[in-house]
């Protein structure tokens, strides 16, 4: 059972983005760091605990909801952003990006900590474009890893209905 005035996480996660982009500014290698906020959601999920990275931890949705409730001009997502078919395509989308962008880094870490660096960065552009155009946090309504933590959650709920 978890106490009332427990503080969450979401309150200042939204530091560990901004240093994220501060020190890989700063030196490239730090890029390698936005790994851990693509596998932690697949982490959460695969230890049976859901969605739990997304409503308590993510430093992009902290961001988000804390930096633009001022600026978004709080419009609801089209149905079709909210769909399974588009957020498969995102995450299928995204993921052969970042696919491509690994296979030609040919095992060179500068070169593959440049590729997070700029995975995550754009996503964090168009998270903040589409919180903008929309309510602060909709990227993590469409947000590719959070579908594809949804899509474990179903699997191994469909798995434990099974046995």
């Amino acid at each position: 059972m978890q106490s009332k005035n427990k503080s969450s996480h979401m309150k200042w996660s939204w530091i560990i983005i901004v240093t994220f982009f501060a020190l890989s500014t700063f030196d490239i290698r730090f890029g390698i760091l936005g790994i851990l906020c693509m596998t932690m959601p697949i982490v959460h999920a695969l230890r049976g605990r859901g969605k739990i990275h997304c409503v308590k931890y993510c430093p992009r949705g902290s961001f988000l909801g804390r930096f633009l409730a001022k600026l978004s001009f709080n419009r609801p997502l089209p149905k079709f952003m909210m769909s399974k078919q588009f957020k498969n395509l995102l995450l299928a989308f995204m993921g052969a990006v970042l696919l491509y962008a690994l296979y030609h880094t040919q095992g060179d870490f500068h070169k593959l900590s440049h590729a997070f660096y700029r995975f995550m960065g754009i996503s964090f552009i168009v998270g903040i474009t589409i919180g903008i155009l929309f309510k602060p946090r909709s990227w993590c309504v469409v947000c590719p890893m959070g579908h594809a933590t949804s899509l474990i959650t179903e699997i191994q709920g469909f798995q434990s209905q099974k046995k």
